[in-house]
């Protein structure tokens, strides 16, 4: 993504009403949810100077009123290839394990209703492994908002083609 990989802070107010769009249909109601961001490696924010989706994802919170809480409560637990060019199968055996909830974040999430934030949805694999980690946490995952998805390859392009 284009705030993400090429550093184009300017197209973030573009993208932050999508996200708040996508998040007030993922919370569908609901009043008391976290608000967890997708978490990026600690070199790529070191590298960025900013955790993107996280920023984001508190930018379309606030476009929204402030209605929930945003929580980065997932960490990465080990390193990861990078995704890129990946198929399926592989990206679901690169992450498996990959992130977690740190201890100092637990109770913060445990018995709540979370909905994941990301930026790009491609196979789902990365929302998956957020949504185990939190579960295994105890958080109840609800849902997932995005920015936006790649379309799969052989997918017709119109939906109702």
């Amino acid at each position: 993504m284009a705030v993400k990989d090429g550093g184009r802070a300017d197209v973030r107010p573009l993208l932050t009403p999508l996200l708040a769009r996508s998040i007030e249909v993922a919370a569908a109601g609901r009043q008391d949810l976290v608000l967890v961001p997708m978490p990026s490696s600690r070199a790529a924010v070191r590298r960025r100077g900013e955790a993107s989706v996280a920023l984001v994802a508190r930018q379309a919170d606030a476009l929204l009123g402030h209605p929930f809480e945003v929580l980065a409560t997932l960490a990465p637990a080990r390193r990861v290839a990078d995704q890129a060019g990946l198929g399926h199968a592989a990206r679901r055996a690169n992450l498996v394990g990959a992130y977690a909830v740190p201890a100092r974040w637990r109770e913060a999430v445990t018995g709540r209703e979370v909905v994941l934030i990301d930026d790009v949805v491609t196979t789902g694999a990365t929302l998956t492994e957020g949504a185990r980690a939190l579960t295994a946490a105890g958080a109840q995952v609800v849902g997932a908002a995005v920015v936006a998805a790649t379309q799969r390859r052989g997918a017709p392009t119109h939906p109702l083609a």
